[in-house]
């Protein structure tokens, strides 16, 4: 199967967007605040934002807190206005989602239901509020498969009639810009992606 090139229909978009003139809103999934900071620069010229902080699979809850709570912070911070809507924390959902995967390495079998439980949870929400688009930050992470990301995002606007904005924020040095703003504001950068599954995990995955 050929690869889709997400950062070139993002482009498409954007450009059809700015031909209408229109800045329509956006829900953005984000998994934290250094991931988010370079998409929100990207985005934030194109769209009305929203932060959709949905993360179930953080653990222990006060690490979930202190992501929370530097995501807020940037928000608070960035020199353009971007909202916040907080999906409340919910880790047995997640620990139901990836049951049976426990085992599995990271980056593997057990991150697809992963990305799907925040993403459908992401769809929902921009459906439920009347957004025109949703997207993840997901794929701004360089262990992050944009392919994947891409596919579940596309299959759930259809399902949730909300359109998703395909997208690979890691392309354009996405990701090295990320580092770099986080840096500039002060960010807790995490050293594991979340869940106690891959807690032992040397590098940062977002």
């Amino acid at each position: 199967m050929n690869k889709v090139n997400y950062d070139r229909e993002m482009e498409a978009v954007l450009a059809r967007l700015a031909a209408e003139d229109r800045r329509p809103r956006l829900l953005l999934h984000s998994c934290c605040g250094p991931c988010s900071s370079a998409v929100l620069e990207r985005l934030a010229p194109h769209f009305a934002l929203t932060v959709f902080f949905c993360n179930p699979n953080i653990f222990p809850q006060d690490e979930y807190r202190h992501r929370l709570a530097e995501q807020t912070r940037l928000l608070a911070e960035l020199p353009f206005e971007v909202a916040l809507l907080e999906d409340p924390y919910d880790h047995a959902a997640f620990l139901s989602a990836v049951r049976g995967l426990e085992r599995e390495p990271e980056g593997g079998a057990r991150c697809d239901p992963c990305f799907r439980l925040r993403m459908e949870r992401a769809a929902r929400a921009a459906a439920d509020g009347g957004f025109d688009f949703f997207t993840t930050t997901l794929s701004v992470s360089p262990h992050k498969d944009a392919q994947l990301l891409g596919a579940i995002g596309q299959e759930l606007g259809a399902r949730f009639g909300v359109a998703y904005l395909p997208s690979d924020f890691k392309k354009k040095e996405g990701y090295k810009r990320s580092v770099a703003l986080a840096k500039q504001y002060a960010l807790y950068r995490q050293d594991y992606c979340g869940c106690e599954f891959s807690q032992n995990h040397d590098e940062s995955k977002g």
